[in-house]
């Protein structure tokens, strides 16, 4: 990397953000937006790990045809609470409040995002809204679905006004993250630090806070709206009282389709840092993502209507709907041809981050071609409700997703702890998390097309095969995972010091130390070549103290 300071290292070894001030209050009442970040991911994974046992369950009962342990009111609840968690607490969070809190304000030069104390509420706000929605496991529980389907779920006798209620709240952390992060990307930029310079990863957050604030409040309104539906009977949605049970399936997808974005294109972001690292090269076509990166953005706004080619509405609108979802790809492929491009003909490394961006390459290219056959209304009739659709959205949603984030974790764990994690752990526990996720759901794309319906907690004889291998699939993806997680844990205390750019890697948060101090940097950075510059057998940003 090309860096220069008139007074050596940008900071000097020693304090850092861990030991800047000791005891659990000074981590609860932090400001500093690393330690906020820690907490985001540490919550997170608490969720991820209750929202894998009810996946685990699912698939322990869907090993043999008939019901083996449980009853198919408490299969209807697991797979509610499975969603529900994955999707609200742990996959739209995952990536931008954990990475980008912890990333983001290094990358750019700063030393905190723009509103610290808004930072610090978001995520309370997280928290509150996620212990209210959990707690509805000691109650009535929840058996409606993630996705609330009137008018089922305005009758349902379960408590979900009590799991309406936390996503509501958790919305308003999303709003509040995405707030914060686009005026810190807008005012507290390093000098030299132009738009034409911002790493990659910048501009996928970037885009992914425009998608939060502007699609999560009509989320907000209509979780709002169905709590009154329930508790005052109000007749927005209830056909009983006149109301419109479609007309909540079009509020829900307008925002939850383009949440699909607020999950992916974070992940992308990460892809698009790992790649130029583990190539040795520039990025090829770096306006080209960037634009894509908004591209998507835009389309996942007008994309809606596919989810509801079989509710009636017009044949018009579900051509105009096929349609546009099918200008996706187009996006979508810029950047996948721009990360093969930059692999091509570079000299790629190995490690475990590179291996989790093949592993992702490979998932979510399944996974967005499955999408274009989804696309198609003649096709998206007959695989409708059928398991093709959860293998589907597996594929982008967790493979991609997750894949990224792994891929991140251990890219960036260096930066977070200061420390190197085991190497050849860590790509045996990878090999198991990519075989583990496509024996799972992989079969669940045969068995869809042959008709398996989704959310059926029995089945027939026939397909039992296919759902035995998901089952074994689950439990390899699962040990992956936990091997993971322990090497992770495990080298945070007992790993050997990992220096302070151990990939040589691009971006600012590379010029500080590993961990970095409270303050980020000693000095402050001035950037003074473009993004992604190949200089010998390193590449990075040139910058100044």
């Amino acid at each position: 990397m090309s860096s220069h300071s008139s007074e050596g290292d940008l900071v000097k070894h020693g304090d850092n953000y861990i030991n800047h001030s000791a005891g659990i209050k000074s981590w609860l009442n932090t400001l500093d937006h690393k330690r906020i970040g820690m907490m985001y991911l540490f919550t997170v994974m608490i969720f991820f790990l209750i929202g894998g046992f009810f996946a685990l369950g699912i698939r322990l009962e869907l090993f043999s045809p008939g019901m083996q342990f449980m009853t198919p009111d408490t299969y209807n609840r697991f797979f509610t609470y499975h969603g529900a968690i994955m999707v609200f607490m742990v996959i739209i969070p995952l990536i931008p409040a954990a990475m980008g809190n912890f990333i983001l304000p290094m990358q750019l030069g700063a030393k905190d995002v723009a509103f610290p104390r808004w930072n610090l509420v978001s995520y309370y706000i997280y928290v509150t809204g996620a212990l209210i929605a959990a707690s509805t496991l000691f109650l009535k529980g929840v058996d409606t679905g993630w996705t609330f389907y009137t008018p089922y779920s305005i009758r349902s006798n379960s408590s979900a006004t009590f799991v309406l209620l936390g996503a509501f709240i958790m919305g308003f952390s999303s709003i509040l993250t995405g707030l914060n992060f686009i005026v810190t990307i807008h005012k507290l930029r390093a000098p030299g630090l132009t738009w034409g310079r911002l790493p990659l990863f910048v501009w996928a957050l970037y885009a992914t806070s425009i998608i939060q604030v502007l699609a999560t409040p009509v989320l907000a309104i209509t979780l709002l709206l169905l709590i009154l539906e329930r508790t005052l009977g109000i007749g927005v949605f209830d056909p009983k009282l006149g109301g419109d049970p479609v007309l909540f399936q079009h509020f829900f997808w307008f925002y939850s389709h383009p949440a699909v974005y607020i999950m992916i294109l974070p992940a992308m972001g990460v892809i698009s840092e790992l790649v130029p690292v583990f190539s040795r090269k520039p990025i090829f076509g770096y306006k080209a993502i960037a634009g894509a990166t908004f591209g998507i953005a835009l389309v996942s706004f007008i994309v809606w209507g596919h989810h509801l080619f079989v509710s009636g509405q017009s044949e018009f609108a579900n051509f105009v709907f096929s349609l546009i979802t099918m200008f996706v790809a187009i996006p979508t492929g810029v950047k996948v041809f721009s990360w093969l491009g930059t692999m091509y003909k570079g000299s790629l490394r190995f490690d475990t981050p590179m291996l989790y961006v093949f592993g992702f390459l490979f998932v979510f290219t399944i996974g967005g071609l499955t999408g274009v056959f989804l696309a198609v209304v003649s096709i998206d009739v007959h695989l409708t409700d059928t398991y093709f659709v959860i293998a589907h959205f597996h594929y982008v949603m967790v493979g991609g997703t997750i894949m990224a984030f792994l891929g991140g974790i251990h890219y960036w764990f260096p930066k977070f702890s200061g420390k190197m994690y085991h190497e050849s752990l860590a790509k045996f526990a990878c090999w198991l998390v990519m075989i583990g996720f496509n024996v799972t759901f992989f079969p669940q794309f045969i068995v869809g097309t042959l008709g398996m319906p989704r959310r059926y907690a029995d089945y027939l004889p026939q397909f039992t095969n296919y759902n035995r291998a998901s089952t074994v699939g689950s439990w390899i993806l699962a040990l992956g995972l936990f091997i993971t997680a322990y090497n992770l844990f495990r080298s945070m205390k007992t790993g050997k010091a990992a220096g302070d750019n151990p990939w040589g890697g691009l971006t600012l948060e590379w010029q500080t130390t590993s961990p970095p101090p409270f303050e980020n940097f000693k000095y402050d950075p001035v950037v003074t070549e473009g993004p992604y510059e190949y200089k010998g057998d390193r590449i990075g940003m040139g910058i100044n103290a």
